[in-house]
Parts: structure tokens; sequence; C-alpha cells
């Protein structure tokens, strides 16, 4: 009896990228809190309502006073603090004690900083008298002017921009949400990690793995939990991931086996867009869509799982947040020894990538089966070695996909 042959053409990494990314668009545009606007993306410009700051304001602790009184001897009228408004008029021959950010009083036209005084029997004398109108003053709107175009839309929200939006007296703003993502391990052979595996069984890892992936580009993830190795069971768990979430990643199921369920049951729920890849690791990758859900099925392998997800849906879940720059930055780096390659497929072998002596330079972590793990831990940087190519020699330049900006930046 012969190997079964697949019926998905194999489809280069390219043509599916362009192929996922003419699906995806932003999600809609929704209201969201401060503590919950940070790397989201702007839906609205936010224009300002009122000037900031709304009134004259002493930049130091020190005294108000009159600038063209000349008698460096002056009477101490009072105190004006930060957050009250007191009823003092300062004119020649008077200061006001004023704290940084308090509101300058009536009549007074600049701020002499206390160093620069000394006080005695209830009077202040003023050493610094080259002071000029406006000296140590932040005028009305001299941050922000009722109508500025403050921010704009497309702008990704970070603590500046929250800042802003707060001090302009807005308790939300309209941005795009995060997508929420179902995240579904198939097979009769996982288990809990907490749980003691039977004979033949693993714990699952790829489940958590892509739960913190989706956390990382921004989502929400959804546990789903494990799905047997029966119809009835993963119907119902991605039935529910397509109810509670806006995108649906699963692991493992996709291949040729009697018991790889997942795609008979995207080709009967949806439409499956392609189901090979000319590519390693993650050749049996998946993408289908039910309704207007994009569904990815990775690869069991949890390198192929990992590699997947970062290649096809992390670029999907940017897309969805309004992300103009959906990809990872991708520079040309020097290896630092030999790598194997098989031409007849884009590998993405796992590195070091580091700066040195002007250059990027790469080395990988070691043997790259699909089921090593290890091979992506401490990792920054995914060799790419594109179809055609063959063994590649230490010294050789190729590109490389930049993974992570704290390791090797």
């Amino acid at each position: 009896m012969g190997v079964p042959e697949s019926k998905w053409p194999m489809l280069s990494v390219e043509e599916a990228r362009a192929l996922v990314m003419g699906l995806v668009t932003p999600l809609a545009a929704a209201d969201l809190t401060l503590a919950d606007l940070l790397g989201r993306v702007l839906a609205e410009d936010i224009v300002a309502t009122q000037d900031m700051p709304p009134f004259a304001a002493s930049t130091v602790d020190g005294f108000a006073l009159v600038v063209a009184d000349m008698n460096p001897r002056r009477r101490l009228i009072g105190e004006q603090t930060a957050g009250q408004m007191h009823n003092l008029t300062v004119t020649p021959g008077t200061v006001a004690r004023i704290t940084t950010g308090a509101p300058v009083p009536q009549g007074a036209d600049a701020v002499v900083m206390v160093e620069h005084t000394e006080e005695r029997d209830g009077h202040v004398i003023v050493h610094e008298m080259d002071l000029r109108p406006g000296a140590n003053i932040r005028p009305i709107g001299q941050d922000i002017a009722t109508g500025d175009l403050v921010l704009k839309q497309g702008l990704v929200l970070g603590p500046a921009e929250i800042g802003v939006v707060a001090t302009l007296g807005r308790a939300t703003a309209r941005v795009i949400p995060p997508p929420t993502v179902g995240v579904l391990s198939t097979g009769d052979e996982l288990v809990e990690p907490g749980a003691p595996p039977g004979r033949g069984q693993i714990r699952d890892s790829n489940r958590y793995a892509l739960m913190a992936a989706v956390r990382q580009a921004g989502g929400v993830p959804l546990n789903l939990g494990i799905a047997r190795d029966e119809p009835g069971d993963l119907e119902r768990r991605v039935r529910q991931g397509l109810t509670e979430a806006d995108v649906l990643v699963t692991s493992g199921g996709v291949s040729m086996g009697h018991l790889d369920l997942v795609k008979p049951l995207l080709e009967r729920l949806g439409t499956i867009h392609f189901g090979r890849l000319r590519m390693k690791p993650g050749k049996p990758l998946t993408f289908a869509t039910v309704g207007d859900k994009p569904v990815f099925a990775l690869p069991g392998n949890p390198v192929s799982s990992l590699v997947s997800f970062d290649l096809f849906v992390r670029p999907v879940l940017r897309r969805l947040q309004g992300y103009v720059d959906v990809d990872r930055p991708m520079w040309r780096v020097r290896l630092l020894h030999d790598v194997r390659h098989d031409p007849d497929r884009a590998e993405y072998q796992r590195a070091f990538a580091r700066r040195e002596g002007g250059e990027w330079v790469a080395a990988t972590t070691g043997f790259q089966g699909s089921s090593r793990l290890m091979s992506m831990v401490g990792a920054n940087a995914l060799i790419v070695l594109p179809v055609g190519v063959g063994n590649v020699s230490a010294g050789e330049i190729v590109d490389a996909v930049l993974l992570d900006a704290a390791n090797g930046y």
C-alpha cells in the first residue's frame, strides 16, 4: 500500500503570506479606558478642547512679583499653592510666595526663584533684579492650545500619548481593540502540564507557548483546552473558539493520518485556502476561514508550531490591531559556521544573532529538529534559507528575521 498523497498543492511562503494578508482587515474600533490603551492604535484624531495649562503657572518655587518694581525689599502678602486659587493681588512693593505649578496671582508678571531671595520680618529681599516679564511662568496654552490636533489617527499609543489623553480630560479613547485568539491543542497523547503523563503521553507545551505568543503580539488568548481524537469533541471546541474569539489557532492533527481530524472539520465548516507549504519547519500549516474568522491549524511539533505562528499568525494579529508594520525586522547576517540545507523547501533555522565589528553575525542553536523546543530557547533570530539554495558556508551573508530586540540589539 503506497503512501497517501495530499490533495493540497504546495504553496511557497510568499504566496501563502500574500493570500492570508489579503483576507485580513483591522477590527472595528472601540472606546477603551486609559488603563487599556497601551500599545493600541488610535482610531480617531484627538483635538484639544482646552488650553494646557489652563492658567498661567509658576515653573519654580519662589515669589510672584511685579518686574517694573525696582525696590528690592517687598512686603509678603500671602502664599499661592498648587491646586488652590487664593484671592491675592500682587502690586508694586509686594510679593506672594508661590509653589511650582501654582497659578500666578493677579497683578504679578514674573516669579523670582526662592534661591535668589531672603526673607526678613514679613518682607522679602529680592537679590535678582534683572528679571523680565514672564520669567519662570508657563503661560496659558504653552503646551497645548485649544483646537490643536494633538494625537493623529493611526498613532500607536505609548505612555506619553496616554498621558496626553488624560491631560485633556478624557477617560477613554477610540482605538483598535486587541483581538481575542482561541488556542486549542489536539491529540489523545496530550495531558495538562501539571498532570502525570500516562504510557505514550506527553505534556501539552504548545498551548501555553502559543498563548504567550498571542499576548506578546498584543492579543488576548482564550484557552480552549485539549481536544481529544474524537470528531465531536474537536468540533465542539472549534465552534466555541469561532464563537468567542476573533481568530482560532489550533496545534496538531493536520498531517495525513486517520486521526488528523482538523483539516476535514475546517473543510466542512468553512474554506481551506491552503494545507501545505514549501517550508521547514511547518510544512502542514493550514489556513482557513469560517465566515469572517481566520483559522490557523498549526503543526503539532513545538518548533513547527511556534515558527509558523511567528511567520503567519503574528502578522495577522498585528494587522487586526491596525498596525502598519506587521512584520519583524529582517537583517543581513554573516554566518559563523557552515549550515546544511535541503533546497526543496525554505527553511527557518533558529539562531543567535549579534553585532560584531559593525556587522551582524549569527550562529544556529544546534540541532534543528522540529520537536526540539530547546532550539528556540534564547534564540533571537531565524536564519532564512530560501528554496533553491543548498548548503551555506561559514562567512556567507544570509537574511535573518530578528525575533527579540532584548537579545542581540
